[in-house]
């Protein structure tokens, strides 16, 4: 496995110190796979903002990164959740790195943010947004040499937990089909595509919109499969 050379100082000296862009709450996820450990770090909104523009460099697959800017003014004014999963170098076990982020927001009826706007209007006869909270999955993604070992399957996890203690209905997610390990991880997790736009020139980039109800026995049964303990870094 070939590791990234850099780090991101906010996430380092959170984990050690504290850090320059506050203080997050961080989850240590032990699922039930030998020798592997996950950790979960929730952040607020400017830090988290600082370290999406910050992983988003390592993802040559998007046509477009998002600045710190940007992913404020889409949530500064929505109920919204910033996950990161951090892990240590293979070659040195003292330096840890965020390798994967998962960012979901509240969506209404009502908007009045154009993309969302077009978002409500495509999944209106799919998804009943009419006196329901339901949580959008915006943005996210694993760098590639730790893409497969579950790190986005444990955000999501743990992206389920706080949707149901907010009160949340349920959750949507917009992909394309090309990206296979994502939709095999949202079908493991019981995600049931709600709307497919195909693309004639190209399959491979056709849309596919999936949602998840939530129910409180989703609770339940992730505690079964990990065990998960919270501390302050």
């Amino acid at each position: 496995m070939t590791a990234y050379p850099m780090e991101s100082p906010g996430l380092m000296q959170r984990r050690q110190t504290g850090g320059p862009f506050g203080v997050g709450v961080g989850i240590r996820c032990r699922m039930r796979v030998p020798a592997v450990e996950y950790f979960i770090t929730q952040y607020d909104l400017e830090a988290g903002a600082l370290e999406i523009q910050y992983i988003e460099e390592y993802f040559g697959e998007f046509p477009r990164k998002k600045t710190a800017s940007e992913i404020v003014n889409r949530l500064k004014s929505r109920s919204h959740l910033i996950l990161f999963a951090t892990a240590s170098l293979p070659d040195d076990p003292g330096t840890v790195v965020p390798v994967s982020y998962k960012v979901a927001h509240e969506i209404r009826m009502d908007e009045t943010e154009p993309k969302l706007v077009d978002l409500v209007g495509r999944l209106c006869d799919s998804v009943q947004f009419e006196d329901r909270r339901i949580l959008y999955t915006w943005i996210g993604g694993t760098r590639r040499d730790w893409r497969g070992q579950g790190h986005f399957r444990a955000l999501t996890e743990q992206q389920e937990f706080w949707a149901i203690e907010h009160g949340f209905d349920e959750i949507l997610v917009k992909t394309k089909n090309k990206f296979y390990e994502m939709r095999g991880t949202l079908d493991h997790l019981h995600f049931e595509v709600v709307k497919y736009e195909r693309v004639a020139k190209d399959n491979a980039e056709s849309k596919v919109y999936l949602s998840k109800r939530l129910v409180p026995e989703l609770l339940t049964r992730h505690r079964g499969n990990r065990t998960v303990t919270q501390a302050t870094i």
